[in-house]
């Protein structure tokens, strides 16, 4: 994943920047029972909204504890782990597995391949667990290589890609609140793609790579900032949409906060470094 998911500290209060951050420490834990340290390399923000959003829909019983961390060994944290956390921690796994074999393929990046390597056996464990949901990321891999070899130039059939993606994904269970978890991670996966192009565009247009922006963005006859903030509104407000359906009353401050806001924070950067750089 991109690690645009993520909460903004400025308008999150403590108590619930503290509980954030306990699933994010309980998803480091878990990600380092499931496949060690190298597995903590993995850690990112998009899959600990998932693991707040799943613990809040599902009305998860945490297990929580106090410890030492090394990274942070003057004061104690506090981790907090469901059956989410475990969940999520896998599909962390996947990601990065795909990711560092998507490298290797197009690149020859040896330290990518190797990694990969590192968790070949997570990685068969997982994809006995979760066949719907590995067949999903390896599929999407295949696709989005392919689309972006012939050059395609579809905003919504490619942003789409990712958003099926995670759509399955988010759908941890075939119950009642899958196909609205579908719903939900596909427009967030759209938004995801489009935000990643946005940040990468004038390197990917001064290297000749492929980016939708480059591709589309002077057809629409608009500037680029004018142009992704429209696609990108549309694509969170139809996930915030699926969200608002699903009855979750725990942890909803904190996954608004993300969803109304933190999303945000990267693209504000990106368009602020941009026109500074115009003005120079």
């Amino acid at each position: 994943m991109f690690g645009y998911v993520n909460i903004n500290k400025k308008e999150l209060t403590e108590e619930n920047q503290k509980i954030y951050q306990s699933f994010y420490c309980g998803l480091c834990r878990q990600l380092k029972e499931t496949a060690g340290r190298k597995g903590q390399m993995m850690l990112n923000y998009d899959m600990t909204f998932l693991v707040v959003l799943l613990s809040g829909l599902y009305e998860l019983t945490d297990s929580t504890e106090s410890f030492v961390c090394g990274l942070h060994p003057t004061r104690k944290l506090i981790s907090r782990i469901n059956e989410a956390t475990a969940y999520a921690a896998d599909m962390n796994i996947i990601l990065s597995y795909q990711n560092f074999e998507d490298d290797w393929r197009d690149n020859r990046s040896y330290s990518k391949k190797a990694f990969a390597k590192m968790l070949g056996k997570d990685y068969t464990r997982i994809a006995r667990q979760y066949p719907r949901q590995v067949q999903a990321v390896e599929n999407y891999i295949d696709e989005l290589g392919k689309a972006e070899e012939r050059g395609e130039t579809n905003i919504d059939l490619i942003s789409g890609l990712t958003g099926t993606m995670l759509g399955e994904i988010f759908a941890w269970k075939e119950d009642i609140w899958a196909e609205e978890l579908r719903c939900m991670g596909f427009y967030l996966g759209k938004f995801i793609y489009l935000l990643d192009a946005y940040e990468d565009y004038e390197q990917d247009r001064k290297k000749n790579q492929y980016n939708i922006f480059v591709k589309t963005q002077r057809e629409s006859g608009q500037s680029l900032d004018t142009f992704s903030k429209l696609l990108l509104t549309s694509m969170i407000s139809e996930c915030a949409k699926s969200f608002e359906r699903l009855p979750i009353i725990e942890y909803a401050d904190i996954l608004r906060n993300v969803l109304y806001s933190g999303v945000w924070t990267k693209y504000e950067y990106n368009r602020i470094r941009r026109e500074n750089k115009k003005k120079k």
